[in-house]
């Protein structure tokens, strides 16, 4: 009977509203925020400010395969969280040799793994995408969303406590345990 009662207050204990799917949440010293979903009807995008400046020489790489021709990094003076959830920042790609330089300015949904493309800058300007719209990380062609979003800019389901904690982990990325 005491095995029984037991079993049954553990399994109540990890049913919270926790997701605890991301094993970083036990490193972090408290579980991560609850999940939040597309039925979450009150959820509503803030209007997202023009491009912010960037600088190459600020650039913090995005750690990728070695055998990608592009290389990645992120200016961390553009990263910022948004009261609705989003991380929106400047992601600039280079050839692993130098020359060309092209920039997007993107937004990360954590809550939901969606990306937004708001901008792009090629030779010295910046194109609004004209019809920006959320699409699923897992569903495009692009490694390096995928990995600046769980390396840095994501916790679980929810965007990481701060920018510093962003920066830290682009500096320091945090790897997958096999």
């Amino acid at each position: 009977m005491l095995l029984a009662c037991v079993a049954a207050l553990l399994a109540g204990c990890a049913s919270g509203k926790h997701d605890t799917d991301n094993p970083d949440w036990a490193q972090a010293g408290m579980p991560p925020a609850a999940k939040r979903t597309e039925a979450d009807a009150e959820w509503e995008e803030t209007k997202a400010p023009p491009p912010p400046a960037f600088s190459e020489s600020r650039l913090l790489p995005i750690e990728m395969p070695p055998y990608m021709s592009l290389k990645f990094g992120i200016d961390p003076r553009t990263i910022a969280i948004t009261g609705d959830g989003i991380v929106r920042y400047v992601v600039v790609t280079q050839n692993r040799n130098g020359g060309a330089v092209n920039a997007s300015y993107e937004g990360v949904r954590c809550s939901t793994a969606e990306l937004k493309n708001y901008a792009r800058y090629n030779n010295g300007s910046w194109q609004e995408t004209k019809t920006p719209e959320w699409k699923r990380i897992n569903d495009l062609n692009s490694l390096y969303a995928k990995a600046l979003s769980t390396q840095a800019l994501c916790r679980g389901n929810a965007p990481r406590n701060s920018v510093g904690d962003m920066v830290q982990n682009l500096r320091n990325p945090i790897r997958e345990v096999q």
